[in-house]
């Protein structure tokens, strides 16, 4: 049987309504067809949609990586999320430059969480999601930092109707063939790294050089090798070798071996978290760092602090933000003085991304006037502009991917460094809409909202 629901805490002001009558809400014109949801009161029961929002306060689950490859890096997340859900909660000022229509909590309600530890297994984060849906009525799950977890939750966020934010996740299919109506991402990926990176690298070494990747072996490992190979046969490199090794090797002796012995000029570490860490520091141990270049397309939150500088100097990698970012956009400056005060240090980029997630996910339920979740999904894909840490964004409705710049850094040396964390300057800021493949050529196919 059906089941009618209403959004209590989502009044329809009369000012609304005359705006909605206009074709505008906040001042933002609508497309053509879309549903007005301030509207509509009533909904059938959908997902965790009414009963998770029927009371005081919302629940978001958050599953990310406490322990394992990845625990840094999902310990990292946690804390964007949590600040971004006290700011969110307070009304403070941050959100409110991120969007207008954000108040205090969403739609009225008190923003409450619960966080569980993935270990970046896809089993074990389908199961958390599953959790925080049947025990919790959570009507939004976020988080990972696999993207074997981000493709796992897509399915379950599709099947279950309740939106899912991958935290950080590179693969190309996250958007790309496994990309579902239910999901967003906000970070940059893959192909978006490569189209970046690409051109800078090549005109900093010329055409015609040899690459070795070192390529963890999984769905971002694959898709992110694959893209560098396209983008730098544009200068005519070509591949040397590439090391294909398993999520948590700790030893990486064998590979390491055998790129020193394919005569490649270049030494690409798609590696991540741990992975990263370990693979660079053995690379630097055998001497490899001291013959090849080291190009890093997905940069690890805090890897040239496990590194060091010396290791990172001269360094080309691509990453989503980076901190110095602060002399260029005001909500830099204002997330990562807010940041620091909470947590002691400047963020990295995963503590971004689960902080503009959260923002982006309450701007849309605000614009949606309601939680029903076809509703939010509607507003996301209207493709509002939205400021950011890293300027304006917004998403894409045919893939559901964040349209925003990538970053391109490169390592600093130790003496040109102003202060302990200084690692990295800014070489290039790329606009993510000249970088992004149409919405379709990763096999993109969205199912239906119902």
């Amino acid at each position: 049987m059906t089941k009618i629901g209403k959004d209590l805490a989502a009044p329809v002001s009369r000012r609304k309504v005359l705006l909605a009558g206009a074709g505008l809400v906040g001042g933002v014109a609508l497309p053509t067809g879309l549903i007005m949801p301030a509207l509509a009161a009533n909904h059938p029961a959908l997902g965790t949609y009414p009963e998770g929002s029927s009371g005081p306060s919302v629940f978001v689950g958050i599953t990310v990586p406490r322990t394992g490859t990845y625990a840094a890096q999902g310990e990292d997340l946690i804390k964007g999320y949590e600040l971004a859900i006290a700011h969110l909660n307070a009304g403070d000022e941050l959100m409110h430059k991120i969007s207008p229509h954000i108040k205090k909590g969403v739609l009225g309600k008190t923003v409450t969480y619960g966080i569980a530890d993935s270990a970046a297994k896809p089993n074990i984060a389908v199961q958390n999601f599953e959790k925080f849906v049947s025990n919790n009525k959570a009507i939004m799950v976020t988080g990972c930092v696999s993207s074997a977890e981000a493709v796992a939750n897509n399915k379950v966020a599709d099947r279950e109707k309740v939106i899912y934010l991958p935290g950080i996740s590179g693969s190309n299919d996250t958007t790309g063939k496994d990309c579902v109506r239910y999901s967003f991402r906000e970070c940059f990926y893959g192909q978006t790294a490569a189209a970046a990176t690409a051109p800078v690298l090549i005109k900093a070494l010329g055409n015609g050089k040899k690459v070795a990747y070192l390529t963890p072996d999984y769905t971002y490992g694959h898709t992110v090798q694959k893209s560098m190979e396209d983008y730098l046969k544009k200068g005519g490199w070509t591949t040397a070798t590439d090391q294909v090794s398993p999520l948590g090797t700790t030893d990486f002796s064998s590979y390491l071996l055998n790129v020193a012995n394919s005569g490649a000029d270049v030494v690409v570490n798609i590696n991540f978290g741990r992975d990263a860490v370990l693979s660079t520091k053995q690379a630097k141990q055998f001497g490899i760092l001291d013959k090849m270049t080291l190009m890093v397309p997905y940069n690890t939150p805090f890897l040239a602090q496990e590194v060091g500088a010396e290791t990172m100097q001269g360094v080309l990698a691509a990453t989503d933000y980076w901190w110095t970012l602060e002399d260029t956009y005001p909500l830099a400056k204002m997330f990562n003085t807010a940041f620091r005060a909470k947590y002691g240090y400047y963020p990295e980029w995963g503590a971004e991304t689960a902080y503009m997630q959260v923002a982006m996910w309450a701007d849309a339920i605000e614009r949606a006037g309601t939680f029903y979740p076809p509703d939010v999904v509607k507003a996301y894909e209207a493709g509002a502009k939205l400021q950011s840490m890293v300027g304006e964004v917004y998403f894409r409705a045919a893939d559901h991917q964040l349209v925003r710049p990538v970053i391109v850094q490169r390592g600093k040396k130790p003496s040109a460094m102003k202060n302990p964390d200084d690692f990295y300057e800014i070489v290039e800021i790329v606009p993510g809409k000249g970088l992004m493949q149409a919405p379709d050529a990763f096999g993109c196919k969205m199912g239906s909202y119902t």
